[in-house]
């Protein structure tokens, strides 16, 4: 038996630890944390110095013991868990469950997984760092003080299962204030103008005129002036510049570049960089720090100087003032800068060379730039023009490395500029006025949202990415799908002596991609602000991120920071909940003309409804579904009134009735038992029989068998994962191995008995008679499968071991709970 416990939260850190370390120490996981506050309880004693209860899982309790087990036979244990607060708190539970002796416990952190910092670590060991256990407490609890005191109000105030958060409902509340800021806005169009010049050489270049026309008349009477006009340099402006690297990456930077450049989501960067880190090739991806060791800035200048030669290497050491940074003290950076490209799957290969860029462009020499401004003047008026040039005189760390931009208002860099003199006669070849509108604020995409929590000091690194994938689960904001309208404008035309105009279009308001919230959204949002405004507040919950780092450095202490803060939350929430009005966010569009009733748009307990009548008629209100691109804020009365139209009825075809609605896919023809999407651009509004019959046939002949294997007919189709044949219920890929559109009875049962063998491997154990099975699943875990309920088992849970009654218990929780039904006293 090894001599040494070294306990890690992650398997895959075990791993590699265990590369590095000898025969007498044995790595063991703790899969996360062990214990935690009690999922369905408040679990927090708020009489009693809001002291947290917590428990053990029952799916960790024989990890527990295997790690107790493991405990009990070394001579010291090695608590690895990573370096913020929330490692330290996972390492104070595993002392605190496993009972761990403190004469033969020690602590031990590291910024990498490398040979080097692990024997660095293990020759410096400390103690558990109260002061960080105690600020992850304060936010541990706090986070739950808040979610379990506001969400059961939301519950009767709004609707069931919503949930309210510190951190998330301010993230929700920035992209609320900006979808309004861009519902308020309104554009105003000027017109710019641009010209096209010629030098004597016969060389053209572009130039711009800083003064807008407010009307086409004016931009029209400007080009007029220049009819016939003679034009000529008027001032040649050269300036040397320089452009300096952008520090090495953050938390948030990481985030922000990968969302940019290789259209990772937030929380895929993280699971990416996780991986990274957990194989030893990068430091730890949780980080407020801009600095980089001394070891690293010499290792980044080696490969600078072997790779690019000395003039492109100068080293540099980068300070970040970042409030309340936490406590890993180096940035994001490869553990090894020789190595440019490791062997690694696709994502995780993109980032690694992302973040092995961004580190040895931080370390190289400045670009050397040339800016040249060109003005040019006409003898028909008093107006400038000017030219902007760019020429890179000595390229630097631009060799390596260009940082992206998020404001998508910035033009692309002019290029170089043709040799020209002072005095010089230029030659017009066009000239235009184009009319351009004022465009409002831009949605938050993920990136530029984490950007902004972070100016604002609202979170800090290990929160952004759940925060964001929170809010987006729990529908209150989803990433938009419109791809935008045509708008039309205008552009005036000076060309070989006469001005002509045209009319052109650009495509505006694009959603594609971005933050927008959704009607339970911005319901949510408004009813917390205006009853809990502190909470709400963007100062209050960055104040917030400062008493936790005041509690981290031994400043505060962490149950005193509690009570201020609970003794006027607490009266808020009951006041709230017993004085507050209900929120829908009905609005009243107008009358219906047939009956002389009330029509309006409000939540429902099933989404968006518009709703003619109100509960106080003698009739029963009629009821509407907003269309999935219909919101409660802008929906006007004609649109709601359509909505009573369906669902359709279009006639007859073979015996069956064809209606056309919406569902939460789209618009669709229901023929029988059939759902057939419309194509992309048609409207359940405005489709015929002859269209739908149309559609029907052609669904019916892509569901035709094409074959029968062992008595059972093979249909084809292509659905969200791609072509696939359906045999006995049973759903099979067609890869591109396969020539989809023609094949052979070969390939048909191929790939059936491909399926039914892959099928048979992944079942480990089964109650026919039950109806429940045990397969496997991904990362070497198990799911237990009951009809459509599925419970994920942790990796420590072995399947064979599991009894039917603990099979049965763990279904049954679950399952959801049937809501309650009350009747009303009259």
């Amino acid at each position: 038996m090894a001599k040494n416990l070294v306990i890690v939260e992650s398997p895959a850190k075990a791993k590699t630890i265990e590369r590095f370390l000898g025969k007498d120490y044995k790595v063991a996981s703790s899969f996360g944390h062990i214990a935690d506050l009690p999922s369905k309880e408040l679990g927090v004693d708020v009489e009693n110095g809001f002291t947290p209860k917590y428990t053990v899982d029952k799916e960790k309790k024989s990890l527990v013991k295997q790690l107790k087990d493991l405990a009990a036979k070394a001579e010291i244990i090695w608590l690895a868990s990573d370096e913020d607060r929330e490692g330290e708190a996972i390492s104070w539970h595993l002392a605190e469950a496993l009972k761990l002796d403190k004469a033969k416990t020690k602590r031990i952190v590291f910024n990498s997984i490398t040979k080097r910092a692990i024997q660095k670590a293990i020759d410096n060991p400390r103690d558990i760092d109260y002061n960080l256990v105690n600020a992850q407490q304060a936010r541990r609890v706090l986070d739950r003080l808040v979610g379990y005191e506001l969400s059961p109000v939301l519950w009767k105030k709004i609707k069931p299962g919503l949930s309210a958060g510190r951190v998330q409902s301010v993230a929700v509340r920035l992209i609320v204030e900006r979808e309004r800021e861009i519902e308020a806005f309104t554009p105003v169009a000027a017109y710019r103008i641009v010209a096209q010049f010629k030098t004597e050489k016969g060389v053209a270049f572009a130039a711009k005129m800083s003064k807008t026309f407010p009307t086409k008349e004016a931009a029209q009477a400007f080009l007029q002036e220049n009819l016939g006009a003679n034009f000529q340099i008027a001032t040649i402006d050269k300036k040397p510049a320089k452009k300096s690297p952008a520090p090495p990456f953050t938390t948030s930077t990481l985030q922000q570049e990968a969302s940019r450049k290789l259209y990772f989501s937030v929380s895929r960067t993280m699971q990416v960089a996780q991986r990274l880190y957990e194989a030893g090739l990068i430091t730890y991806m949780r980080t407020d720090s801009v600095n980089l060791s001394p070891e690293a800035v010499n290792a980044a200048a080696d490969a600078i100087v072997s790779n690019y030669g000395e003039k492109y290497s100068n080293p540099r050491n980068f300070t970040k003032n970042a409030k309340g940074a936490q406590e890993a003290h180096e940035a994001i950076r490869p553990t090894d800068m020789k190595l440019q490209a490791p062997n690694l799957e696709r994502d995780q290969a993109k980032l690694y060379e992302l973040i092995w860029k961004r580190t040895l462009a931080s370390q190289m020499s400045d670009a050397q730039l040339e800016r040249t401004q060109v003005k040019i003047k006409a003898n028909t008026h008093n107006e400038l023009f000017s030219a902007n040039g760019e020429v890179i005189r000595f390229d630097g760390f631009l060799k390596v490395y260009r940082e992206g931009v998020d404001d998508e208002n910035l033009e692309e860099q002019e290029g170089m500029l043709p040799a020209m003199n002072t005095g010089e006669a230029v030659a017009l070849n066009y000239m235009t006025a184009t009319e351009r509108f004022s465009k409002p604020p831009f949605r938050y995409a993920e990136a530029s949202l984490v950007k902004k929590l972070e100016e604002l000091g609202i979170g800090r690194p290990s929160t952004y990415a759940p925060t964001i994938s929170t809010i987006q689960n729990r529908g209150y904001v989803e990433k938009g799908t419109v791809e935008g309208t045509e708008r039309k404008y205008a552009q005036l035309l000076l060309e070989n002596g006469t001005i002509a105009e045209k009319g052109l279009t650009e495509k505006v308001g694009s959603e594609k991609g971005k933050l927008v919230p959704t009607d339970i959204g911005l319901i949510v949002n408004d009813f917390l602000v205006a009853n809990f405004e502190s909470i709400l507040d963007y100062h209050f919950t960055a104040k917030v991120e400062d008493h936790f780092d005041a509690v981290a450095a031994g400043e505060e202490d962490w149950k005193s920071m509690m009570e201020d803060f609970y003794k006027d939350f607490h009266p808020n929430v009951k006041e709230v909940e017993e004085n507050a009005e209900r929120a829908s966010g009905e609005r009243v569009l107008g009358v219906d003309p047939k009956s002389g009733k009330q029509v309006s748009v409000r939540l429902g307990r099933f989404g968006p409804m518009v709703q003619i009548g109100t509960v106080d008629d003698e009739e029963k209100p009629q009821f509407a579904s907003l269309l999935p691109d219909q919101s409660i804020g802008t929906l006007t009365f004609e649109e709601a009134m359509t909505l009573f139209e369906l669902p359709r009825n279009l006639g007859v075809y073979e015996g069956e009735e064809i209606l056309t609605n919406v569902g939460r896919f789209g618009p669709y023809v229901k023929f029988g038992k059939k759902f057939i999407s419309l194509a992309p651009g048609e409207s359940a509004f405005d489709i015929d029989l002859d269209r739908a019959i149309e559609l029907i046939k052609e669904k019916q002949k892509a569901d035709a068998p094409i074959t029968t294997y062992k008595g059972n007919d093979v249909t084809k189709g292509v659905g969200r994962f791609g072509p696939f044949i359906k045999w006995d219920g049973m759903f099979i890929n067609v890869n591109k191995k396969y020539d989809f559109d023609n094949l052979s009875q070969a390939d048909i049962e191929e790939l059936i008995e491909a399926k039914i063998k892959k099928e048979a491997e992944k079942l480990v154990r089964e109650w026919p008679e039950e109806g429940i099975r045990i397969e496997k699943a991904r990362w070497g875990r198990h799911n237990i499968i009951k009809g459509r309920t599925k419970v994920e088992l942790t990796k420590d849970v072995d399947p064979l071991a599991l009894e039917l009654d603990a099979v049965k218990e763990l279904i049954e929780k679950k399952k959801p709970k049937k809501r309650k039904t009350t009747t009303k006293k009259k």
